[in-house]
């Protein structure tokens, strides 16, 4: 599941960022009400969680115009304020729920647990391209003749290409967004992954394939 987190407070933001990632999320961070309009309008998540105070573009704002152009994705307010009337401005606004600083890490993952479930009941909990399913529920890779379970960084590397199809990712982007800014791992890791999830396409007979483009990155394509 992706994430979208935008909090200005930096050693809060990296906090948040460890935590879901440890719970399985992909999560990308941006520190600016501003920023996050325009990462939620390029750009596929399962939900989003919102700061209220933010420089450029405050959270409340952000929210508004998200809404006002018919987005329906998640939102998760985060704010250091707790009167009564704020939480009301922001459930008005078209918040699904709010949490108030400071607040515990199972509260959080609870509270992001409850308001993609609605969402993802609606939406389907499988991905498709040409002849090749993947199931984001069970984590299966499938054909008409065969299947495989990916193991956690195999799925969210496909889960990415396929949410992004014919589209180039840089191995940068990878990096940053499965193994994280503040990962040791070599940057070659990706093409060890690519390399895996490339066998097991072939193993499936996929009509697709990960293309890879010189010191550029991947993409997704039709075998034509």
């Amino acid at each position: 599941m992706r994430l979208l987190l935008a909090e200005d407070e930096l050693s809060l933001s990296r906090a948040i960022t460890t935590i879901l990632r440890k719970n399985n999320y992909e999560v990308d961070a941006v520190y600016d009400g501003q920023a996050a309009l325009d990462y939620l309008a390029c750009n596929n998540y399962d939900g989003a969680i919102l700061d209220i105070m933010m420089p450029v573009r405050d959270g409340l704002s952000a929210l508004k115009q998200l809404r006002a152009g018919g987005s329906n994705v998640p939102v998760l307010f985060l704010t250091a304020k707790s009167e009564v009337d704020d939480k009301v401005i922001g459930l008005d606004a078209g918040a699904n729920d709010y949490l108030t600083k400071p607040f515990a890490a199972k509260e959080l993952l609870a509270r992001i647990r409850a308001m993609t479930r609605a969402q993802s009941a609606q939406n389907t909990s499988e991905m498709r391209m040409g002849n090749i399913r993947l199931n984001r529920a069970t984590f299966e890779l499938s054909s008409p003749t065969d299947s495989f379970r990916l193991a956690g960084k195999e799925f969210q590397m496909m889960e990415l290409l396929l949410a992004n199809p014919r589209h180039l990712i840089s191995t940068e982007r990878f990096m940053e967004r499965i193994w994280g800014q503040d990962s040791d791992a070599d940057i070659h890791v990706v093409w060890v992954y690519i390399s895996y999830l490339r066998k097991k396409l072939a193993a499936l007979n996929a009509n697709i394939q990960i293309k890879a483009t010189r010191n550029a990155g991947y993409t997704l394509e039709e075998i034509k």
